[in-house]
């Protein structure tokens, strides 16, 4: 068997990435809390984003038919001005950070994107929009590691910063027994439609 084939399909979201200044602001807030809970099971700072639109598992072909769309929606669009701000939990495990700023623009930004993954024919479970970045997960039977963490940064707010590119993402989730890491398909920058390949 050969180990490098190519997978067939790959988990899929469309999202927001905060500048790496906002990122930093937010890790000097979260330093005590890396070294006391060491236990968390922490995402990496380049992998914090905000999901407008999670589409789960797609055939690697399918995810061609969503560049011309999304290239046409973000030359509409202008940048969103946004903060990262607070802290809360999902369940108890799952540690997140909130959004602040314009907010509308970013649920009417969500409800586009969604749109135009429908307008492709690919189904996914449309969620309601929560905008937060996941920070880090508990493990397993931990009720209140989260919760505390939360507590230590709840009154946190960061400078604004301009959301200008949409995201198409790719995880490796599935596919690897390590941490899941995420990489870009493609950007593209608000106003102009030009596209940004990593």
């Amino acid at each position: 068997m050969n180990d490098q084939t190519q997978p067939t399909s790959v988990r899929v979201f469309i999202a927001l990435a905060p500048p790496d200044h906002a990122k930093e602001e937010l890790a000097r807030q979260l330093r005590p809390a890396y070294e006391t809970f060491p236990h968390m099971r922490w995402n990496r700072m380049e992998d914090w984003h905000i999901t407008l639109a999670f589409l789960g598992e797609l055939p690697v072909e399918t995810v061609p038919l969503l560049r011309p769309p999304l290239a046409a929606l973000a030359a509409d669009e202008q940048p969103l001005s946004l903060a990262l701000r607070g802290s809360g939990t999902f369940d108890d495990r799952v540690l997140w950070s909130g959004i602040d700023g314009d907010l509308d623009e970013l649920h009417r930004l969500a409800a586009a994107v969604r749109t135009a993954v429908k307008d492709c024919g690919i189904a996914f479970e449309d969620r309601p929009l929560r905008p937060h970045l996941t920070l880090a997960r508990a493990r397993r039977g931990d009720r209140s590691s989260a919760g505390e963490i939360a507590q230590g940064f709840a009154e946190f707010t960061g400078h604004r910063w301009a959301a200008e590119r949409l995201h198409l993402v790719g995880s490796n989730l599935g596919r690897s027994p390590g941490p899941i890491h995420y990489r870009d398909i493609e950007a593209w920058a608000f106003g102009d439609g030009n596209s940004l390949r990593s």
